[in-house]
Order: C-alpha cells, then structure tokens, then sequence
C-alpha cells in the first residue's frame, strides 16, 4: 500500500470519527486489547487516545487503506447524503494525487529556496484531512500555481466595461501594480479563471502579460512585489466543496470594514495588513483586493509547523507569538465582544529589529456584538453579511475556541512541542490573559468555555463543507458549524 494512502485514509477516519458522522464514534468498542473500531470490510482498527482535538485516533502502525474507510463512510451514511458522499470521494483521491505530486516535486522545491509561504503550504491543516485537495485544478494546475510547488506566473487581464464596476471608494489599480497600457478598466484575472472570464457578457480577456507573480500560501492571494499581495477569485474549492474561492462583491467591503475596526482595538504589538484597495465589477470571478504589507521579516504562522522553521527564528519565538495572540483575542472578546477567524493561515509574525509582531489579515470572517461595541463607544460596522454580528456571547465564545485557541494556538504548540508542554504552554497564557480583566462576566464565561470546560467545541468541517447539505444540516455558514466536541487539553498535566 502507498505510504501517502495509509496516512491520508488515517486521517480521513480521524475526521468522521471526531464528527460522529453517521454515529460512527458510537460504534468505537473497547476490548481487553484496546480501543478499535470495526471497519465496513470486517477490518478491525486499533485506536489510540488522540491528542489534542479528540478522544481517540487511529493507532500509528495501522495501514489503512482509503477504499476500506470510504466503504464505511457509505454503510454509516444517510441516503440523503449520497452527492455529498461521492463529492467526498472525489475529494480524498485528488487530495492523495496532490499529495504524491508534491513528494515528487518537494526536494526540487526546497533546493531553490522557497520563500516562507511556499513552506507553510508543506504543513497539512490541523483538522481538515483533505486540505491538499483544490476541487476544480488539475495536477498540471497544482505545479503551474499552488504555494508548495513556489512557481511563478504571468497574470492574465481582462477588459471590462465602466458600466459594470460596482460602485467602491477604489476601481482603478495602484499605480505599482504594472499592467497593459491604454486599455479602459483592466481587471487582473488569474490564469485559472481565464474560462469563466471568458463566459462573462462584455468582458474581453487580453492576451498580453504584464506581471509575474508567486502564489501565497493561501493560492488565490500572489505575490506581486516584496510588501504588495493582490487577492483574486479562482474557479476552485478548498476544505470541502462548498468552500468557493471565488469572491462575492460585499465580501471585499465587509473585509474592509472590519479592517478599520481592528486598527481601533489593536494591541501595540499588533499590525493589520492594509486591505482598503480593490474592486469588484459584479461577477464573483471578477474582483481584485491590493494588500499592503508592513516592513519586516513576514513569515505565516502555519509556518511554524514546518521543520526547521521555528529553530531558524529562535526558541523564544513561539511563547513571544502565543502571548500576543492570546493577549489581545481574549480583550477583543472580553472589552468588545469580538472574535477574529484570524487562523494560522491568516496570521504572519514579523520580525525586525529584534521585535515580533502580530499581522492579521482576511477580515471577513469575523463576529462581533452590535451591543457590547456600542457600549465601549464603538461605531458598528455597516457589515453587508448579517452573520458577521451577534450578541450571542455562546457564538463569540464557539468562534474564539475553535479558530483562535484551537488552530491560532495549540495546533501550532502541539506541532512543534511534546503534547504535555505544548499545553502547559498555551494553558498558561491564556491564564495569564484572561486574568487581566479579573471577575468581568465576558471573562467568566470565556474561563468556563476554556480552562475550566470539561470538553472544548469543535467544528464539523468535512460534514458541512462536503457531506451534507446546508438544508439538512441547517449551516448558515459552512466554516461555523459545530454541534461536536474534543477532549480540554488545557487541562491535562
């Protein structure tokens, strides 16, 4: 059996037992042997007590294989699920391909000397086990312009009528953004939507090239220069089918938004990446946002699951990062009522001078409370998606659980530390953040959902995004459904 097979049906079953999809955690039996679970074929998985995201995974010297697993997912699932499970399918074989691509390609890679964010794109997702998977690009694709094979690429460009362009405080590209002269309004399209752009009514794709770029780890986000990133649709899914990378107009606004209220509540030790530039012409394939980077050394957070990495930058580094992080989410949460979906892949360090700060970027995901913004003096942002505001203190608390603690914090600890330090770690500064504002009730409830909680929420990320339809799972947003919980590894010794 293929290495890359055995590793990802591992993790595939890690997954669907961590979501109890179709009851399957139910059916974990112990024996005088252990944990296992019986599999659809009659092969019995041993499991052991997993850490740190759930109770048990499969046992390291199992070598499963993904057709024994995704039989089981088919004899446990509902019959209503029956797209969702053969888009799953579809999804686990081209996340193997991709996987074997890159272990193909990694030593020509790390031979030219990638950049950080071709590195972060080595590490897998904390929980997704299919992360590799981009539903919609071929391997061909994969090579010509995903972060973890550090090509580089001409953009392509599209002419598109005044007409279109939904009305933004920005519809002209900056000035450093080198492009084709004498054009009318110049849309920058990534090579992989050429085919949509070329459907759209009135648009006109060029055939000149004017800029090469690199991918970021983050694929549809390239780099134009050293301090310039330009975000642009693409024509693909990531973490589950109904994840779309293409951008819907209100997306860059509220992402903007929510940029200007972070600039108001940030620490002194936190930057956020200027996102005030871009423009949409009404179609979710045509749109652009110019990200402005500060000086430094930028290295991403999931970089720092890569080896090596967090011993080029210092043993220092990581305790330095998780301070920051905790310090200011838990006064975002406490003083304001707001939670940041600022993940690892949305979070950078940089380095200058000695100094560490934290960068934040990708705004759009977060939520905040109308009523505890107002009551701290604090404008509520005209945010266009309805989901980015509650006054649920319960929906803040499952967002800074799931996003900030579990992959912003201990994924990262967990990665690069044994597990009993790695908690004891990120344990203690929370701690320490949380005992900053004393007996505040929004403290309170985040320590009881925290440190104190006997088990920590979890998101059921392949059932939303894959296996089941929002009508029956009822997700208002794919990427906030939760409904399962893991073990509190805070509060193991």
């Amino acid at each position: 059996m293929r290495s890359r097979e055995a590793y990802l049906a591992a993790r595939v079953l890690d997954a669907l037992v961590r979501e109890d999809y179709g009851g399957l955690a139910a059916r974990l039996d112990r024996t005088r042997s252990g944990a296992g679970l019986l599999l659809a074929d009659g092969r019995w998985v041993r499991m052991v007590p997993g850490s740190p995201f759930q109770d048990f995974v499969v046992a390291p010297d199992e070598r499963l294989g993904l057709e024994q697993v995704l039989e089981t997912l088919v004899e446990v699932s509902d019959a209503a699920d029956a797209e969702g499970v053969a888009a799953f399918f579809d999804e686990c074989l081209t996340a193997l391909s991709a996987l074997e691509l890159h272990d193909a390609h990694a030593e020509e890679v790390l031979r030219r000397g990638p950049s950080y964010e071709s590195l972060a794109a080595f590490a897998d997702h904390p929980v997704y086990p299919t992360s590799r998977a981009r539903i919609g690009a071929s391997d061909r694709d994969l090579l010509a312009y995903a972060p973890e094979f550090a090509p580089s690429f001409a953009l392509r460009w599209a002419v598109v009528p005044h007409a279109a362009i939904v009305p933004h405080r920005v519809t002209e590209l900056p000035a450093d953004v080198p492009r084709p002269a004498g054009r009318g309004v110049l849309f920058p399209v990534h090579p992989m939507a050429v085919g949509e752009v070329r459907k759209i009514d009135g648009v006109r794709v060029l055939d000149e090239e004017a800029v090469t770029v690199r991918p970021t780890l983050s694929m549809r986000t390239v780099e134009v220069g050293p301090r310039t990133h330009l975000k642009l649709p693409l024509p693909v899914s990531t973490l589950g089918v109904r994840n779309r990378r293409s951008i819907r107009a209100g997306t860059l606004d509220d992402g903007a938004r929510a940029e200007l209220l972070l600039r108001r509540l940030a620490d002194p030790g936190v930057l956020l990446a200027d996102e005030q530039t871009y423009a949409h012409a009404g179609h979710e394939y045509l749109a652009w946002m110019v990200r402005r980077l500060p000086e430094g050394r930028i290295v991403p957070v999931a970089a720092l699951a890569v080896p090596g990495v967090l011993d080029e930058l210092g043993p220092d580094v990581l305790p330095r990062y998780l301070r920051l992080l905790l310090r200011w989410n838990v006064r975002l949460f406490v003083r304001y009522g707001v939670a940041l979906e600022a993940h690892q892949q949305n979070l950078a360090l940089v380095l200058r001078d000695g100094d560490l700060r934290l960068l934040v970027k990708d705004n759009d995901g977060l939520l905040a409370s109308p009523s505890r913004l107002a009551a701290a003096g604090i404008d509520v942002p005209a945010f266009s998606d309805g989901r980015m505001l509650t006054d649920d203190p319960h929906a803040l608390a499952d967002v800074f659980v799931t996003i900030t603690l579990h992959l912003a914090a201990a994924a990262v600890a967990f990665a690069v530390l044994p597990p009993a330090r790695a908690a004891a770690l990120v344990r203690g500064t929370l701690a320490e953040a949380l005992d900053e504002h004393g007996d505040h009730p929004m403290a309170r409830l985040l320590r009881a959902r925290t440190l104190d909680a006997a088990r920590l929420t979890g998101k059921s990320m392949v059932t939303a995004g894959t296996l089941v339809a929002k009508e029956r799972s009822g997700a208002r947003d794919v990427n906030k459904f939760y409904g399962i919980s893991g073990p509190n590894y805070l509060r193991r010794a």
